[in-house]
């Protein structure tokens, strides 16, 4: 069993192209990785985190998939699971994203150094914030700076952002390549034990920690 609490955990935005599925394909192997009993909920139309699952090599830690993309409502949990990780649809908004919501401990929104991608962002957390479940806290809401590239004035730009917002990130991610590589196999940076990946795996101890609570 993972040293994790277990829930559900939404990754969402208003925006599509912020790198929502290879965060939540990426956590669903990390978790798996544990031992735990994971799912992976895909409803997103272009269902690009069912392909991922469907590539993945049988030897890998299993990550259940779950075909949300064509439900109106939200599906049907698996019973005995540890963590369910549901890939959102784009411009999440509405009651969809009131019933996603309502199902999450924690709703993480990716951000990459992109005035799209913070416009995007401010306009999610100003639609989301009166709903009950977020304004009395019982989900948990942080911000993932995403596909940063270090010691650019984009980066510095969006810590700036992240200030205004009033939402310090949970963690950064740096634009790599090995994502997309290792995606085209269905596997993750927590699938390949590499030492070369070690730098890339710390940048999700945030992350992962913060499911421990």
């Amino acid at each position: 069993m993972a040293d994790t609490a277990g829930g559900t955990i939404l990754v969402a935005n208003l925006k599509g192209g912020c790198g929502k599925t290879v965060i939540a394909t990426t956590l669903a192997a990390a978790l798996a990785a544990t031992g735990a009993k994971v799912a992976l909920a895909d409803a997103d139309r272009q269902k690009s985190a069912l392909r991922w699952t469907r590539r993945r090599p049988v030897e890998a830690p299993a990550v259940e998939a779950l075909d949300w993309s064509k439900s109106k409502d939200v599906g049907e949990r698996p019973k005995k699971l540890d963590w369910l990780v549901i890939d959102a649809p784009g411009a999440l908004r509405g009651a969809k994203a009131e019933e996603l919501i309502a199902q999450a401990r924690l709703l993480i929104a990716p951000v990459s150094p992109s005035f799209y991608d913070l416009d995007a962002t401010k306009r999610f957390l100003k639609e989301i914030e009166d709903l009950k479940r977020v304004r009395k806290g019982r989900v948990e809401v942080r911000l993932v700076g995403n596909r940063i590239r270090p010691r650019t004035k984009a980066a510095a730009g969006l810590d700036a952002e992240f200030e205004k917002l009033g939402h310090a990130p949970l963690a950064r991610l740096s634009e790599r390549a090995v994502y997309a590589e290792l995606a085209e196999q269905g596997l993750s940076i927590f699938d390949r034990p590499a030492k070369a990946l070690e730098p890339v795996r710390d940048q999700w101890a945030p992350i992962l920690d913060a499911l421990k609570d």
